[in-house]
């Protein structure tokens, strides 16, 4: 999609990757494989690549403002609440 839109012309910024999971970021911008990580497979690294061309920024984001959570788990009404607008869920009464 990346490579479409530049060819069209369109300069895109990279894509923002807000994760909860610092050994994941760490892994993503560490090219060293560490012993416990060795069991990932290749195909897995490929976010590497990703990041190394700019097409993408990995970023920590805390656990409780974590939007994604309302796509991977059951939330309570207080956060539920507080993500629903970044989805454009509107709700009439």
């Amino acid at each position: 999609m990346h490579t479409l839109l530049g060819e069209l012309g369109y300069n895109l910024k990279p894509v923002p990757i807000c994760g909860d999971n610092q050994g994941s970021i760490f892994i993503t911008s560490n090219p060293v494989t560490e012993k416990q990580s060795k069991h990932i497979d290749i195909r897995f690294h490929y976010i590497r690549e990703v990041i190394e061309c700019k097409l993408a920024e990995v970023f920590f984001i805390d656990g409780d403002k974590n939007p994604a959570d309302l796509l991977t788990k059951n939330l309570g009404s207080v956060k539920f609440l507080l993500f629903h607008p970044e989805y454009g869920l509107h709700f009439s009464k």
